[in-house]
């Protein structure tokens, strides 16, 4: 059974950091895309970061500059280091094993003074 754990989220001030975990267990993600999205009340599930098995990445212009993702294929996880976050990026943070139906529960991140 496929399984991707999110950790990491919680309350932050504008400007401020985290660093979001993805903990996969069932397979190995060495060949996979993987990807971060995010979901804002009232709003659909966007990218916001998409890493490919060789390591070349993307971000959309929302986050590009603020965001990084990196895998770990070793430890089977993938990471989202966000910097200078903003009230607007106050969503559900979700990990995806891209192309697959392989979701994390998701895992909030609220960025507020």
């Amino acid at each position: 059974q496929v399984q991707l754990v999110e950790s990491g989220g919680g309350l932050v001030q504008p400007g401020g950091s985290l660093r979001l975990s993805c903990a996969v267990s069932g397979t190995m993600i060495r060949n996979y895309f993987m990807g971060w999205y995010r979901q804002a009340p009232g709003k659909q599930r966007e990218l916001v970061a998409q890493i490919t098995p060789g390591g070349d990445t993307y971000y959309p212009s929302s986050v590009k500059g603020r965001f990084t993702i990196s895998r770990d294929n070793a430890k089977n996880t993938v990471a989202l280091q966000m910097n200078s976050l903003k009230p607007e990026d106050t969503a559900v943070y979700y990990c995806y094993i891209i192309t697959t139906t392989y979701w994390g529960q998701g895992i909030q991140v609220t960025v507020s003074s």
